[in-house]
């Protein structure tokens, strides 16, 4: 007859159960740094697809600047021999105005001679008139004295008689003369005065025409150099192009590493998420045998918490405080300006009545305890202990560390407990207190029950 015991011993059960414990707390740390890694290695995938999608963008943008550049050379290019060509045409134009410029100022000097010429013939024409009016009157006198001497001055008169006359001719052609003397006066003058004129002009070109020369100078050279540049600029181009695109099958390779570890990580999430099911389940088992284990008092604590609460909410709906749909009203209306967000519902007022008397003598049950707090089957809080439920403030790392009521915690933990239908649900798991701070934690369940719908379940969470 075996001298072993048929009922399990409670040393035994007890270090099982702890071992459970150990063993969960340890899955499930794993599996928070799991999603550390696995957020990580998903945003270094998403940036690597960005970097590659930007390389291959500059690689476009590269090419697209080559023919660009490629335009730009070639245009530099015909500009700069237009540029030359136009130079040599300039400083052929510049040669020819300064040769027109110096014969205008050559004109005005001869102008000025030929006014002076015409002033002495001028002159010379009015000594002539003179001349002519003395020899008609001494012509004149001539005439009278042959008169007066009769047949002897006959011959003398002849001679008196032609002088008269080539007196009188000289003295029209006299003022014939001066008559188109003074037309060409007048015509030489408006001719010096525009000479004058353009003679300035001309000695503005003349002045200017090195300033232009060197800036013709200067053009040509810009021209030049840009055209340099723009070679250059051609040459660094393709070196870029050239870099980038072999640079692109590293980001290609580096992006579809990232895409497999980052897969081979979601594998290894998802057998970890298993393993944590797994652990949950022995640990949930070890905790049912009652009386051996540590999660005992807390496990009966929590049901009876459960269970008061599931008959001052059924009360609630029997005595007409609120209606069964809206005690099951998943209508949840977002707190404007929340930070992390907050919702309402028809039955969070409700619940700020009756849950305060439940879910804070928990808190003083034992140390251990951090929170208690029911929560319905779509992972919504809408009552927290005093001490998580503060106003919000305007930095959100705080709000969520202390503002922790009228939340919705849709995350694995939070659903399991809200939607469990055991007596008990016992599970392990990180808690975010803001910031990257989280706290290992063990999370005790019970579900409520409202005229025997279903409604969640009151978590209690305690330290290890």
């Amino acid at each position: 007859m075996s001298t072993h015991s048929r009922f399990p011993d409670p040393k035994q059960m007890t270090r099982m159960s702890k071992s459970a414990s150990i063993m969960g707390y340890e899955i499930v740390d794993l599996a928070g740094f799991l999603d550390v890694v696995e957020e990580q290695a998903s945003r270094q995938r998403r940036e690597l697809a960005e970097l590659g999608k930007s390389a291959r963008a500059i690689l476009g943008a590269n090419k697209e600047a080559r023919t660009a550049i490629i335009e730009l050379t070639q245009n530099s290019d015909s500009t700069a021999q237009e540029m030359r060509s136009s130079a040599e045409l300039m400083r052929d134009v510049g040669e020819k105005t300064r040769e027109v410029a110096e014969w205008v100022q050559e004109l005005g000097a001869r102008t000025e001679t030929v006014s002076g010429t015409l002033k002495a013939v001028k002159k010379n024409n009015s000594q002539i008139a003179s001349i002519s009016m003395q020899v008609n009157t001494l012509a004149i006198n001539a005439k009278i004295e042959a008169a007066r001497a009769g047949d002897a001055g006959r011959g003398f008169a002849v001679v008196a008689n032609a002088i008269n006359e080539l007196s009188q001719n000289t003295k029209a052609a006299a003022a014939q003369i001066s008559t188109n003397i003074e037309a060409l006066t007048e015509w030489i003058a408006e001719l010096g005065a525009e000479t004058r004129e353009i003679s300035a002009m001309a000695t503005h070109v003349l002045e200017h025409s090195s300033s232009t020369d060197q800036a013709l100078g200067r053009m040509e050279q810009s021209v030049n150099a840009t055209n340099e540049l723009a070679q250059r600029i051609q040459k660094r181009a393709e070196t870029v192009g050239a870099t980038v695109a072999a640079f692109e099958p590293v980001l290609k390779g580096l992006e579809d590493s990232a895409t497999a570890t980052a897969s081979g990580i979601e594998v290894a999430h998802e057998r970890i998420e298993s393993l944590v099911d797994t652990s949950e389940t022995i640990v949930q088992a070890s905790a049912g045998l009652s009386g051996l284990t540590a999660d005992s008092k807390f496990i009966d604590y929590v049901q009876r918490a459960a269970s008061v609460a599931s008959d001052a909410l059924t009360a609630a709906v029997e005595n007409g405080r609120i209606s069964l749909p809206k005690m099951f009203d998943s209508n949840y209306v977002v707190i404007q300006n929340s930070n992390p967000e907050q919702v309402m519902t028809n039955f969070t007022a409700l619940m700020d009545a009756v849950m305060p008397d439940i879910q804070e003598p928990a808190v003083e049950f034992d140390p251990k305890v951090v929170f208690c707090a029911a929560i319905d089957k779509n992972g919504y809080l809408p009552t927290h202990n005093h001490k998580f439920s503060h106003p919000q403030s305007d930095d959100p790392i705080w709000n969520t560390a202390n503002c922790r009521n009228r939340r919705i915690f849709g995350d694995r933990v939070g659903l399991k407990a809200g939607r469990n239908t055991e007596p008990f649900l016992l599970q392990v798991y990180r808690r975010d207190m803001g910031g990257g701070e989280f706290v290992m934690m063990k999370d005790l369940s019970a579900p409520i029950m409202i005229q025997g719908r279903h409604w969640g379940g009151l978590r209690l969470a305690y330290t290890f």
